[in-house]
């Protein structure tokens, strides 16, 4: 899985260089709400939409459309490629991860623990969106059930969907990685997990401010918003008042031996991270 596309007509058009044909499947074309102005698609590029629902194949601002069943179309698309019987592309290498000035981690550093200390099915429930870009070049997840993200954009739904999907998936890890201005919309949570005890790992990236808020600003030509810096918070604290086993560590070795325990029961790590931005 390589990740989400971008949220902006022209960086959706710069993902899709180099590409023939597009497959859009079960999907819309596409969620647009960040206003950079482009091409809809690279020149010579077509789209070509399978969906179920006639209102988004209308709402499509280019290609084709074809209303059908997404999952008969799929079966009938392995049978006459023969797309069993081709070797599987080999996975794209991961970067080293980038670094940062002073003593927060840069996010990929986060995310590189991550991927080398987690098993590999673990599932990820993510709301983190000033990190996207981190996240998406230093994640190499291959197995279903992955990735969970709040494809609306609603602020809150990080930690009470990485409690649930950790209730419904006992025998799987479950890490939540839940950015400190999120963090706040949902914190509630905590208690849920500690009452259930819910074996689940939150990563709290903790930069003290609302990142992805700040980077709209810019791209709105509001740069100086007010509001959206929160410094101070400890959410180690907050979470040991909701009987949630808490650590703060400040060195990606510290990481990497806290991300090897096993928990039995509901646990948060803060990391000081640096600002970054989605795209």
């Amino acid at each position: 899985f390589r990740g989400v596309l971008p949220a902006g007509i022209a960086p959706v058009s710069e993902a899709f260089e180099g590409h023939d044909l597009v497959l859009v499947l079960g999907a819309p074309v596409f969620r647009y709400h960040e206003h950079l102005p482009g091409r809809y698609l690279p020149e010579g590029t077509r789209l070509i939409q399978v969906t179920d629902d006639a209102s988004a194949a209308a709402r499509a601002p280019m290609g084709e459309a074809l209303v059908a069943d997404p999952g008969a179309v799929v079966d009938v698309l392995l049978e006459a490629l023969d797309a069993a019987d081709r070797p599987a592309d080999p996975y794209r290498p991961v970067p080293e991860p980038l670094t940062a000035e002073g003593p927060a981690l840069h996010p990929e550093q986060v995310f590189g623990a991550l991927r080398e200390e987690m098993p590999e099915d673990t599932a990820y429930v993510v709301e983190s969106t000033s990190t996207n870009a981190a996240w998406w070049r230093q994640m190499d997840l291959r197995r279903q059930g992955s990735y969970y993200f709040p494809a609306a954009g609603g602020l809150g739904f990080g930690l009470p969907g990485a409690v649930g999907v950790a209730m419904t998936q006992p025998d799987r890890p479950v890490v939540g990685v839940i950015g400190d201005g999120s963090a706040n919309y949902g914190i509630t949570a905590l208690w849920t997990a500690a009452q259930h005890r819910v074996p689940l790992t939150v990563v709290l990236l903790r930069n003290g401010t609302y990142g992805a808020l700040r980077w709209f600003g810019g791209l709105l030509g509001v740069p100086d918003a007010p509001g959206l810096d929160i410094p101070g918070l400890d959410f180690t604290r907050i979470a040991e008042g909701y009987g949630v086993r808490a650590q703060h560590v400040g060195s990606v070795t510290e990481l990497r031996a806290a991300l090897a325990e096993t928990p039995e029961h509901p646990r948060l790590i803060q990391v000081d991270t640096a600002l970054t931005t989605p795209s």
